[in-house]
């Protein structure tokens, strides 16, 4: 594993992290006490990692078609991929909480 795919693999955790980070903190303003993991929110953050793990190997490919005149480093490509991952996602939690889905309740 090269230099650049251990920035990229950093990158992944940092976007996961600062995915669930967000998330738990949007819950924990509203519910006291212990917050409890629900099937839309087990489903929403292993989307978030499918399409993290998808960018990996389809950035690269997408960087090469759309530039290919240039060099578009695969790294580059891959931390573009994550961000917009990151981004896409906050506007998926905010359909979710418009229609009412919890990712995280409070435990009973």
């Amino acid at each position: 594993m090269g230099t650049q795919d251990i920035i990229a693999a950093v990158t992944v955790l940092f976007i996961v992290g600062m995915t669930w980070l967000r998330t738990r903190m949007l819950y924990s303003r509203e519910v006291r006490g212990v917050l409890q993991l629900q099937r839309a929110g087990r489903i929403y953050f292993a989307a978030v990692v499918v399409v993290l793990v998808l960018g990996w190997f389809v950035a690269p490919l997408i960087g090469r078609l759309a530039w290919p005149a240039t060099n578009v480093t695969p790294v580059l490509m891959r931390v573009i991929w994550f961000l917009a991952t990151y981004y896409v996602f906050i506007v998926v939690h905010r359909i979710l909480k418009v229609k009412g889905v919890d990712v995280y309740k409070a435990a009973t």
